[in-house]
């Protein structure tokens, strides 16, 4: 891996990934690479199957052009693993140049921050998970994505304060 490092912020909805990302490319003076998932779901009112592999190429161009200007890092609100594991878990497939796509770049980052289910659900109506078992399951599918293709990864939880701390760390443990 060769540029800034990468560092993916993961886990299921609600879960404070977009206030972590903010928080942490604050703290190292980083750029942050949005969920460009949302922002797509703002102008269309939904999204479907047809709009994952859009996504995807939107995401990857947007994480590429954002760490070929960043000097040592870039910190990304999401990555190619979590847009294919949603393809999965809302349409029960995903495109296959996404899958492609998610295992190629899944190797690109130097940390993924998994963040736990342990903070209250806030409603939004993007979000479709807000029952405590689905969100634990929807946890226990990320993190043996993670395991699965033996990625470094650092379990994020606690109130927010513990969180920053914990991502700050794990992050100054890599550079």
């Amino acid at each position: 891996m060769s540029g800034p490092l990468r560092i993916a912020v993961c886990g299921t909805e609600s879960t404070g990934k977009t206030r972590l990302a903010e928080k942490l490319g604050t703290h190292f003076r980083a750029p942050v690479v949005a969920e460009y998932a949302r922002e797509r779901w703002d102008q269309q009112g939904a999204l479907g199957l047809e709009d994952m592999l859009p996504i995807a190429r939107e995401q990857w161009r947007r994480e590429d052009e954002a760490a070929a200007h960043a000097e040592r890092l870039v910190i990304c609100d999401t990555d190619a693993l979590t847009t294919m594991l949603w393809s999965d878990l809302l349409y029960g497939t995903c495109p296959d140049e996404v899958r492609r796509g998610a295992e190629k770049r899944c190797r690109d980052y130097a940390l993924y921050l998994l963040l736990d289910t342990d903070v209250p659900f806030a409603p939004d109506p993007q979000r479709c998970f807000p029952d405590p078992a689905d969100r634990e399951k929807c946890r226990r599918v990320w993190r043996g994505a993670l395991e699965r293709r033996h990625l470094p990864f650092v379990d994020i939880r606690g109130e927010w304060a513990a969180r920053e701390a914990a991502a700050i760390a794990a992050i100054q443990a890599i550079l």
